[in-house]
């Protein structure tokens, strides 16, 4: 095991996040000087963080010091990145704890003074899944909800892509890192310098951002609002900075364009690489996009037709109720699916009020998730399609046992590892799921919780969605859970976000005796 060049990652991982955790504290000393509330705590802990974080991150540099650079392996990828983003997370949560210190528990927003409570909201961010232990969002400083929507930004497209992007000595090590971190693209889809590709994928990232920000500002939002909606919306992260979410601003506009940003963002980024270079018909042959676009069509049909043949009030996450009407129906369902699968988790609609088929389409969907090497997270399309396929392949092999078919998803043929690794991840995903949902009743047996509540939350911490139903559903937030829940589901969100096997290899004696 090379733990000296692991090491002097972190530490560069350390003075990355310093710097971005710095320019929030600027941020909050600007907003401070111009007398925004609770500015001048919020600063103190941002830059007192950054300091600290800066200082660790040198060290480490400086310790791990060496003058013959030895390759990283596969073994020491993996365990870079699962320390990274268990590293981020307790990083990202520093400010929140510190800023809870200093704020009081007369402060109208006490949620911070748990240190549970700050890491389950900094894994939420980092992790992009969107699930707020915070009652009163708007009570906060600014600059607090500026960094919990930088974090969701910082995780979207991954830090580690963004690691090999910029550090110029992570040399050969970087190809390893990018495909255990990103693990829906594939090695074709990659240029042979890895970093070039990490550049162009940050490059179209920026460029999403930019041009999600410019829309909403021209829609109405507060520059303020736009940028962190923009973070968020990329990313699809789901924290807003609004109690009522998406829904406090009553716009049609904004409500579409947060949807459009949202399905980008639940498209495999590689593609985005291929339309870069001009490789259209690639795109357009791309199996696992149809599939995504027809799973979003067909299940926002399915909801507008359960919600508007109830034909009963359409209640949204602040408590208004709409008109059971026909577009008022369909944006309702368009949203809240588009929402749920690419696990944006930003809420409009109220949809624990919804029937049952309609709430159980949007489980279905927040299981699939978006596609690989994208944004979302979920099973992944691609996965769902492989097993899919793998099921009629086996269903076909009763009654015509001779046929031997090739597998395949749209032009490209499916290996047999592919297939396996597949089947494995959602078979892990639902044993996950399971265990998940036993041990949140276990530890929440004394507040009376209830099965739906529990396996939600389990469900929708793991594929990173945000909101679940019941005592965690759009209206409500997470923050009456046990420290020890929240500890739980913020591991599941890493879990979830690293797709399991990778945290799993790192916890096994294996690993370590290989090392």
């Amino acid at each position: 095991m090379n733990h000296r060049q692991i090491a002097s990652q972190l530490g560069m991982l350390l003075l990355l996040f310093a710097a971005v955790i710095g320019a929030v504290g600027v941020f909050a000393f600007i907003e401070h000087l111009l007398g925004w509330p609770n500015e001048g705590d919020a600063t103190v802990a941002f830059l007192a963080t950054a300091a600290v974080t800066a200082a660790l991150g040198a060290g480490l540099r400086r310790l791990s010091r060496r003058r013959r650079r030895v390759q990283m392996a596969r073994r020491d990828a993996t365990l870079l990145v699962v320390l990274s983003w268990v590293l981020g997370s307790v990083v990202g949560a520093v400010p929140f704890a510190i800023f809870g210190r200093l704020a009081g528990p007369t402060f109208p927003e006490p949620q911070f003074l748990s240190l549970a409570s700050c890491w389950f909201e900094s894994a939420s961010g980092l992790s992009t899944c969107g699930a707020s232990i915070l009652t009163d969002i708007e009570a906060m400083p600014r600059s607090i909800l500026l960094w919990r929507a930088a974090l969701q930004w910082l995780g979207g497209l991954g830090i580690i892509v963004l690691f090999v992007a910029v550090l110029p000595s992570i040399g050969a090590a970087g190809k390893r890192m990018f495909l255990a971190e990103s693990t829906g693209v594939t090695p074709e889809g990659l240029r042979p310098r890895v970093r070039e590709t990490a550049r162009i994928l940050w490059l179209i990232y920026l460029g999403l951002t930019a041009a999600t920000i410019g829309a909403l500002i021209a829609f109405g939002m507060s520059p303020f609002d736009a940028v962190a909606h923009a973070f968020c919306s990329v990313s699809t992260g789901g924290f807003s900075t609004r109690n009522a979410s998406i829904a406090a601003f009553d716009s049609w506009a904004i409500d579409f364009t947060i949807v459009g940003v949202m399905v980008i963002g639940g498209v495999n980024f590689a593609l985005f690489y291929q339309l870069w270079r001009g490789r259209w018909r690639v795109v357009l042959r791309d199996a696992e996009l149809r599939t995504y676009l027809a799973i979003l069509a067909v299940a926002s049909a399915i909801i507008f037709v359960t919600i508007f043949a109830a034909r009963e009030p359409l209640a949204l996450v602040d408590g208004v109720v709409r008109s059971d009407s026909a577009p008022e129906a369909a944006r309702q369902a368009i949203f809240a699916v588009t929402s749920i699968q690419t696990t944006g988790g930003f809420g409009v609609p109220d949809y624990d009020r919804w029937p049952a088929l309609a709430v159980g389409v949007l489980m279905f969907v927040a299981f699939i998730g978006g596609c690989g090497g994208s944004t979302a997270s979920g099973a992944k399309v691609i996965r769902i399609l492989i097993v899919a396929k793998l099921v009629w392949q086996e269903i076909e092999r009763e009654f015509r046992p001779s046929v031997v078919r090739p597998l395949q998803a749209g032009t490209a043929s499916i290996d047999p590892a592919a297939r396996i690794a597949a089947a494995t991840m959602i078979l892990a995903a639902v044993l996950t799921i399971a265990g998940g949902t036993v041990g949140v009743l276990m530890l929440e047996a004394e507040d009376g919780i209830d099965l739906r509540t529990a396996a939600s939350a389990t469900l929708v911490c793991l594929f990173n969605v945000g909101p679940g139903l019941g005592m965690v559903g759009p209206a409500l937030n997470y923050g009456w859970l046990d420290p020890e829940t929240k500890v739980l589901l913020a591991a599941l969100m890493i879990l979830g976000r690293l797709e399991i096997f990778a945290v799993l290899a790192v916890m096994s004696r294996r690993f370590w005796r290989a090392a």
